[in-house]
């Protein structure tokens, strides 16, 4: 890879994860050219330095790109916009998908890719916007060796890569990820409920839990999030909904039964409807639904509008 400076970065996709992403890299010293579907998110990067182009193809053509990293909604809009772009991608460059997309869509666009002489890494990412800005991203990274070795230092901006296979495995990590954060913010969810419901106080039971076997960063941060009923997105409930689908997909496709995986599923799937943008801690308000006359803490609930 190319010196720092001379490494021309087009990055696709500044929402709530891709903003504070390309803006790290910005700092770095990486020549960014931005672009987002609603122009202003993109916009807000120009103080850092960031080029913001129309069209996710004016982004590549004119960045000269050397890396193309999209951070996207889901499967369908990465295949749309590496479509747009493929006709401006040079033999040699790098396509860095950062999105959340299903296994097979990864090795798909591996394989167009590998057709034109592109390198094709998906390297999905676990950590919310906290780490996004504090450039502390768990990066999960699905590559050849050689071209995972080519850009590790420009992962390396956005948090801790680590290569876990061939292209598309990095998906399946993120799944595996996934799984563990959707199962686990629910059972917090039930141990805080049992612990009020039961007369003991939440707050301490949770304080008390730390340090032990039951320690968690979820315990920590989505416990704490759950007391304080503050519902505002980190991980959105959509997201995780699709990503208990994209696992549920993944375990048909590799032939095995995930009966807890499915229970966690249909929380999510109960929740879309109503609060597809809350934090996915409000697993609790599922729960509580479940429970009525039970409910966590007084405080009134803090959801997005």
């Amino acid at each position: 890879m190319k010196p720092v400076a001379e490494t021309n970065i087009a990055f696709l996709g500044t929402g709530l994860m891709g903003k504070p992403m390309a803006r790290r890299l910005s700092v770095a010293a990486y020549p960014v050219t931005a672009w987002n579907r609603t122009r202003t998110k993109a916009e807000a990067l120009i103080a850092d330095g960031v080029i913001v182009a129309d069209t996710a193809l004016l982004a590549v053509q004119q960045s000269g790109a050397d890396v193309v990293i999209t951070m996207l909604e889901d499967g369908d809009a990465v295949a749309a916009v590496i479509a747009q772009i493929l006709p401006a991608l040079r033999a040699g460059s790098i396509v860095i998908d950062m999105s959340s997309i299903q296994q097979s869509q990864a090795q798909a666009l591996h394989a167009l890719l590998q057709k034109q002489g592109v390198h094709f890494i998906d390297a999905p990412v676990s950590g919310g916007v906290i780490g996004a800005e504090a450039g502390s991203l768990a990066i999960m990274a699905g590559a050849d060796e050689a071209v995972y070795l080519s850009v590790v230092e420009l992962l390396s901006v956005m948090g801790k890569p680590q290569r876990v296979g061939g292209p598309g495995t990095g998906q399946l990590a993120k799944l595996c990820n996934q799984l563990i954060v959707g199962a686990t913010i629910n059972i917090v969810a039930e141990a805080l409920l049992l612990a009020q419901a039961g007369g003991a106080d939440p707050a301490a039971v949770r304080q008390a839990l730390r340090g032990g076997f039951a320690e968690s960063r979820i315990l920590e941060v989505h416990g704490q999030r759950m007391l304080d009923r503050t519902f505002m997105p980190g991980g959105q409930v959509k997201s995780q909904a699709k990503d208990m689908e994209n696992i549920l997909i993944a375990a048909q496709h590799a032939g095995v039964d995930l009966p807890i995986t499915r229970l966690v599923t249909d929380v999510y799937r109960s929740l879309l409807p109503v609060y597809p943008h809350a934090d996915h801690s409000a697993a609790l308000l599922a729960l509580e639904q479940k429970n009525p006359g039970k409910r966590l803490s007084d405080r009134q609930d803090i959801l997005p509008g």
